[in-house]
């Protein structure tokens, strides 16, 4: 039924209510299945509206901005399951604490309290902010419209705040999460010298609008640089989390799961090669993991040795050197080391 209403299917919504009330019939319940089948029936005509965007198109009435038509945010489902991330106790139990705060919505407003509905998550690059903004929206049952700011921001003067009114109103229409990921880009300082006044008016309606929502939605903002965050910004979120770089505990069990559907060799110990990954992030560790999964599949091997494991750490540390990423550079091994020399360019 959810997935029919979802779809904006109203054949198949109409059928799978009339599969309810009938089985509400079987169970005994007369009041409840010919009070549903009177709304049913005898209710208000309605249309459904896809919630999620399908190919080829997206809902017809997605935030767009006015001058380019561009949809102002990006409609995703399907993400991973908060189950499946490796994260920090500390930062598990306030995601925990947000899904179960947004799913007794009615029992907090029965006692004057609202849920967390404005979360800022803070950290590095590659440290699970978007992935974790995906499982919420999966956790509670909402689609994830993930703000495009290339489109949000414009360059006609006043147009940057009307679209971001957009976005704030569709977020208003129905429940979701609203993901601001590098956020930074519009929650800079106001006193930054080297921005004209029309930030600073686009900082204080976001502050606005942010204020005034009253919605179902939840709200979260991502940056990697919170320490150029306007201040007046901390005191309008609810939880504020931090998403730091993982330990070496926490590397091992990354790799165990990103490993587990192959074989790998005892060779590759896994609690040593991540004491000499401390420094990268999660998805630095997942793309050592997968770039293995590539040689072990390539090659037709049995198990992943650790040459393999050795080639797939050597490629991730000369990408995170030639990127000037923000990552600690991992320790090296001194087999590690020898490719990593094998496949960097010889300076002439």
């Amino acid at each position: 039924m959810v997935i029919a209403f979802k779809k904006g299917d109203a054949t198949a919504f109409h059928s799978a209510v009339q599969e309810y009330i009938d089985e509400e019939r079987r169970r005994n319940h007369p009041v409840v299945a010919r009070d549903i089948e009177r709304i049913l029936r005898n209710g208000h005509s309605f249309s459904l509206t896809p919630l999620v965007a399908h190919e080829p198109g997206l809902p017809h009435d997605v935030p767009r901005d006015k001058e380019r038509g561009t949809p102002l945010v990006e409609l995703r489902e399907d993400e991973r399951p908060l189950e499946e991330l490796v994260l920090r106790e500390e930062t598990q139990e306030t995601i925990g604490r947000i899904v179960l705060e947004n799913r007794r919505v009615e029992l907090l407003l029965s006692h004057g309290l609202r849920p967390a509905g404005r979360v800022l998550f803070c950290g590095p690059p590659g440290c699970g902010k978007t992935v974790v903004a995906g499982a919420l929206a999966k956790a509670l049952y909402y689609p994830l419209a993930l703000v495009r700011f290339d489109a949000v921001v414009s360059s006609y003067l006043g147009d940057t705040a009307a679209n971001l009114r957009k976005v704030f109103d569709f977020a208003r229409s129905r429940p979701l999460v609203l993901f601001f990921d590098e956020f930074d880009a519009i929650g800079k300082r106001r006193t930054d010298e080297d921005d004209h006044g029309e930030l600073k008016r686009v900082v204080n309606s976001f502050l606005q609008m942010l204020d005034g929502f009253r919605g179902e939605s939840l709200i979260i903002a991502a940056t990697n640089h919170e320490q150029i965050l306007d201040p007046a910004l901390w005191r309008r979120f609810d939880e504020i989390v931090q998403f730091p770089r993982p330990d070496a505990a926490q590397i091992e069990l990354l790799l165990a799961r990103s490993l587990r559907q192959v074989g790998v060799s005892p060779s590759v110990n896994l609690r040593e090669q991540a004491t000499k990954l401390v420094g990268l992030s999660f998805a630095d560790v997942e793309r050592i993991a997968l770039d293995a999964i590539k040689l072990y599949v390539i090659e037709g091997a049995k198990e992943i040795d650790r040459r393999m494991f050795d080639e797939s750490v050597a490629r991730q540390q000369q990408r995170v050197a030639l990127t000037g990423a923000d990552s600690v550079r991992p320790r090296k091994s001194k087999q590690s080391a020898k490719k990593a020399r094998r496949a960097s360019p010889r300076r002439r």
